[in-house]
């Protein structure tokens, strides 16, 4: 392995993918991978197998797989080490040595987060929260902070670090522009909320709204989702009302659901559709009917949208919600208003195939996808739908046949199914062969609008 290999695979996710090492992981296969992150110099294996080795505390396994990566030369790989010594309390020092080896004029501000994050995963809070005291007037530090002491203690410590700070962000406002200190109001909010003084956050914030002393754009996000979580739900009613209701009113209704009041939640975002017929609250509205089980319903209040250019703001969030449940997804691309519209004619085959196959219908599956469609290697297309049918031996019967890259590493999370990983990581191909493949890519014809489709598996 060296660097360029290593940085190719983490910019390309190739290798064996984090979603395929995840599944080697999940079917008990710890050791194979970390003997793959060594043999075949696999980042991602690596990745995983020092996780799932730290977690069982077998510290000294887990530096034997990063070390081969650390010698490279590579940083990732020595932030990776620094973070399992810190783990093992091995030290700080010499975990700071590989994040920061040759700083004469001091730590980077981007290294001081790493560290600091390190610090936070390892439980060596005290330690992380000094290291960022100095430096809190850096962006990003101040979230930093906040996020690694989260639920560990030290909230009256932040508060009185944060405080000064969210102080000044409220004088300056209208003045100067200060970034690094444009979070440190909902930041507070955020660590009032968690030391169970959120009365208080609600306070603060509710000045801050109504006298527009904030530098951070979302902090009206921040403050409805604080009033949500406390029940107060007529300030939140009044803050729709006030504000920028497309902002507010989904976070309002979802709380009336919290509580209780679906009913009254459904009739407020009927009411907003019915007053300002706006995209926004129809996704809301058929994500919460399709929630509580009304397909229908949910289609209904969707169905304006399903001709639309970009199905992707009421239609596709319905499909991507019951993918895991085929019979209702077929019902839903099969209403007569689905129909293929301005070049995403691919999406109703996919979903629509996917149904069938989930349902298993597979010959129908495979003519719906159109296999003859020139967006996609049809074989490809086939053992996916195979797959997606439960039908693994055919599904790896068809990928064996084709014996490409992209068949090959198919192949491998069909054989991890099967029970097979050993046979899974030969047949992957190794990030030599990947890079080959990459220079000379297969061809893969387009759609009609130019892109390359995948199916959804």
């Amino acid at each position: 392995m060296d660097m360029d290999d290593l940085a190719w695979q983490t910019s390309n996710y190739r290798g064996l993918s984090p979603r395929r090492v995840r599944l080697l992981l999940e079917h008990g296969h710890l050791d194979l991978v970390a003997q793959v992150a060594v043999e075949r110099g696999e980042w991602f294996c690596a990745e995983g197998a020092v996780e799932e080795l730290c977690q069982a505390g077998d510290f000294d396994r887990a530096l034997s797989v990063m070390e081969p990566f650390v010698v490279t030369g590579w940083r990732p790989a020595s932030y990776a080490k620094a973070e399992i010594l810190l783990r093992a309390g091995r030290g700080t020092k010499e975990a700071l040595d590989l994040v920061c080896p040759d700083e004469a004029d001091g730590v980077s501000t981007a290294q001081c987060r790493i560290v600091a994050e390190m610090l936070g995963r390892a439980g060596r809070i005290d330690e992380a929260v000094e290291l960022l005291v100095p430096r809190l007037d850096e962006s990003p530090l101040l979230s930093v902070l906040v996020d690694i002491t989260d639920g560990q203690d030290r909230d009256e410590r932040v508060l009185e670090l944060i405080a000064p700070l969210a102080d000044h962000a409220r004088q300056v406002h209208g003045e100067e522009r200060e970034y690094a200190l444009s979070e440190a109001q909902k930041l507070q909010a955020r660590v009032l909320e968690g030391a169970g003084r959120a009365d208080e956050a609600i306070r603060l914030l509710g000045q801050d709204m109504a006298g527009h002393h904030s530098l951070e754009e979302n902090t009206l996000l921040v403050y409805a989702g604080l009033l949500a979580r406390h029940g107060r739900l007529d300030e939140l009613r009044q803050l729709a009302a006030d504000q920028d209701a497309h902002t507010v009113l989904d976070i309002y209704a979802d709380a009336l659901r919290r509580h209780g009041r679906a009913e009254e939640a459904e009739a407020v975002m009927r009411d907003a559709i019915a007053a300002d017929d706006w995209v926004g609250y129809r996704a809301w509205l058929s994500s919460m009917l399709l929630a509580e089980g009304r397909l229908d319903d949910a289609i209904v209040v969707a169905e304006p949208g399903f001709g639309w250019y970009d199905c992707s703001n009421l239609l596709a969030p319905l499909v991507h919600l019951l993918l895991d449940r085929p019979e209702e997804l077929l019902h839903l691309v099969e209403h007569p208003k689905v129909v293929p519209h301005h070049g995403h004619e691919e999406f109703q085959h996919w979903w629509r195939a996917w149904a069938l196959a989930g349902l298993g219908r597979v010959d129908e599956a495979i003519t719906v996808a159109g296999l003859d469609r020139p967006w996609t290697d049809p074989r490809i297309v086939r053992a996916g739908l195979l797959r997606r049918a439960g039908r693994l031996d055919a599904a790896a019967n068809e990928l064996r046949a084709l014996g490409t890259v992209e068949a090959r590493e198919e192949l491998c999370e069909v054989l991890v199914l099967q029970g097979r990983a050993h046979e899974a990581i030969a047949v992957h191909p190794t990030v030599a062969e990947q890079r080959v493949a990459e220079l000379k890519p297969e061809p893969v014809p387009l759609g009609e609008n130019g892109y390359s489709l995948e199916p959804p598996f």
